[in-house]
């Protein structure tokens, strides 16, 4: 009789705890805002997400915004047009360049990092912490894009 009771109250013990404790494991969607920019996304997601203090910007191509088309003239053209599409996002999330915590670079030739580096490098405010950074070479990019560049950025 003892060990069934045992058994009983452990049991209940058991249900108590999931019952009092199953919710709070479960986690709470946070709040979060999109942000459209100035270019229409070519996919299934938004420019820019905020939750919390942090801003997430997607990855942005150099596309025209009024044409939706890719801008001409190469790399260097594309990373000017890249850096204002991003601009636009962070201006609608309420913060700016010198709020971006860490950037994502895409390119299909590493060759020409030295001229998207410095093109890039005119965003951030001159003395300010500039944001940490990755840069990878990919085999392709969206709608045969050179460069493709992504943010995060803290309010």
């Amino acid at each position: 009789m003892i060990r069934h009771s045992l058994g009983l109250v452990m049991v209940g013990a058991l249900l108590g705890a999931t019952a009092m404790y199953g919710t709070a494991t479960q986690a709470q969607p946070a709040a979060k805002k999109a942000f459209a920019g100035v270019v229409k996304p070519i996919g299934p997601y938004s420019p820019g997400v905020g939750s919390g203090g942090t801003v997430y910007l997607s990855g942005q191509i150099g596309l025209d915004p009024a044409s939706g088309n890719l801008v001409d003239g190469g790399t260097e053209a594309q990373a000017r047009r890249v850096m204002e599409n991003l601009g636009a996002v962070l201006k609608e999330a309420g913060v700016g360049y010198a709020n971006v915590v860490k950037t994502t670079i895409y390119m299909v030739d590493l060759a020409e990092f030295a001229k998207v580096n410095d093109i890039y490098g005119t965003y951030f405010p001159a003395g300010g912490v500039p944001p940490a950074r990755s840069t990878v070479q990919v085999a392709a990019l969206p709608r045969g894009a050179r460069i493709e560049i992504d943010f995060v950025a803290v309010r």
